[in-house]
């Protein structure tokens, strides 16, 4: 997808600051972190979104989160990390190409939801 943004990062016409790249994979620093560390990590090949993956993507969504733990310790991060994967429009998927966010920091992160009244 040629307007893609991650997909521009990918080809290097939007500078990025970069973590680790592969022939499959890309990770760069988010640029509006919610963290004292925020990088996200790509497949190359454009998936839109985790709900358009499926079997032929096993291998490049395997290596995402194989090479996360390597890729956050590299980052400072040794006593833990998130991953959140945005899925669609109720997931708040802002950008439609499958991206990893890995987030952490010195200090523990607090909740992922904020809880709802009953």
């Amino acid at each position: 997808m040629s307007d893609c943004i991650f997909c521009r990062i990918v080809r290097g016409e939007i500078p990025s600051k970069k973590v680790y790249e592969d022939e499959e994979i890309m990770a760069f620093h988010d640029v509006n972190p919610i963290a004292p560390v925020h990088f996200m990590i790509v497949p190359k090949l454009h998936i839109p979104s985790l709900m358009e993956a499926d079997m032929s993507h096993q291998m490049v969504l395997g290596r995402i989160l194989a090479k996360a733990n390597e890729l956050a310790r590299s980052q400072g991060l040794n006593e833990g990390f998130r991953t959140i994967i945005n899925t669609g429009r109720i997931g708040h998927q802002e950008v439609y190409h499958l991206h990893v966010h890995i987030l952490g920091g010195p200090e523990p992160l607090g909740s992922m939801l904020k809880q709802k009244a009953p």
